[in-house]
């Protein structure tokens, strides 16, 4: 038998809107979200970027700015996403390239289109720390994950690792091994989905088409990690902006509380940042001091990230 291969475009879009962060996505007719993609034509498309951007302005109607390449996904039997590639042979192996675009504001959807912003711990409730350890990890979560892993010492290790039970320590970078182990235990729509069962009677965070939420995961265990070696988080605010409104936007990315003042402290030691001289108004409390992020000192030097001092230990 003759395989063809088909390659997927896939952009997880973030924004910030009121310190929480959000997705683009659109509704699938079996009511699973999903992220903006489109096939890739080799007769159309110069490059994966020009085709990427050409699906997201047709499909959204939104332009990209900032754009990096994830990861490609190519598992065997992943689910084609059928609502664009409706001339997929049986026999194609579906390749998707996922990407991460950053976007300075969640801008109002045009009717025309089916998108929609959407809150991103919708689909990994679990990650969200920003007043405390979410209850469900160890009211509903864990007891699911310790009846998985019984008598099985790496799964036990796995689970508390991943979601820091028995005292370990949470990171937030491991989105993805998170969403991946609550796969393999069963425990999200999308494994029973996949395997053709019923659904099960409990299943955590809201189920996307396809592959997607392991994308959407992909892309946020990146950002988390990005921002604190890159000082990409600036190409999610506006050009002028309050240090508290930046400090709110990294507890949005990360799912954490952080510390204010040693927050501040780090920041101003590396030059990302200015004063405007001007001052927030139309708040209704004390004018804060409107920054911008030096965009043209950066240029010239490996610019670092933002250090991301915790308010409390989870």
């Amino acid at each position: 038998m003759t395989y063809s291969v088909l390659i997927g475009l896939s952009a997880v879009m973030v924004a910030i809107e009121d310190d929480a962060p959000l997705v683009l996505v659109s509704q699938r007719d079996t009511g699973e979200d999903a992220l903006p993609f489109g096939p890739f034509d080799p007769e159309r498309h110069r490059t994966f970027d020009l085709s990427l951007r050409g699906w997201v302005r047709e499909q959204t109607g939104f332009e990209l700015g900032y754009v990096e390449q994830l990861y490609t996904f190519g598992d065997k039997d992943r689910d084609t996403p059928e609502a664009t590639l409706t001339d997929t042979p049986t026999t194609a192996r579906v390749i998707s390239v996922g990407y991460l675009a950053l976007m300075p504001e969640a801008a109002p959807t045009d009717s025309r289109f089916a998108a929609r912003w959407q809150g991103w711990y919708r689909y990994f409730p679990w990650e969200d720390h920003r007043h405390g350890r979410p209850a469900m990890i160890d009211a509903e979560l864990a007891p699911h994950l310790f009846t998985w892993a019984a008598g099985n010492t790496q799964r036990l290790d796995r689970a508390r690792i991943a979601f820091g039970l028995d005292s370990a320590r949470w990171v937030e970078e491991r989105v993805l091994e998170r969403y991946e182990l609550l796969y393999e235990a069963g425990l999200v729509a999308e494994c029973a989905r996949d395997a053709g069962l019923p659904q099960p009677a409990v299943a955590f965070g809201a189920a996307m088409a396809s592959d997607h939420r392991r994308i959407l995961a992909t892309a946020l265990s990146r950002l988390r990690g990005k921002i604190k070696y890159r000082p990409v988080v600036f190409e999610l605010l506006p050009e002028r902006f309050t240090l508290s409104a930046l400090q709110r936007t990294v507890e949005g990315i990360l799912g954490l509380s952080l510390h204010t003042q040693n927050f501040r402290r780090a920041l101003e030691k590396t030059g990302l940042v200015k004063g405007t001289g001007r001052l927030e108004t139309g708040t209704g409390g004390r004018p804060a001091g409107l920054y911008e992020f030096c965009r043209d000192y950066v240029r010239g030097i490996a610019a670092p990230g933002l250090a991301t001092p915790r308010k409390t230990q989870d």
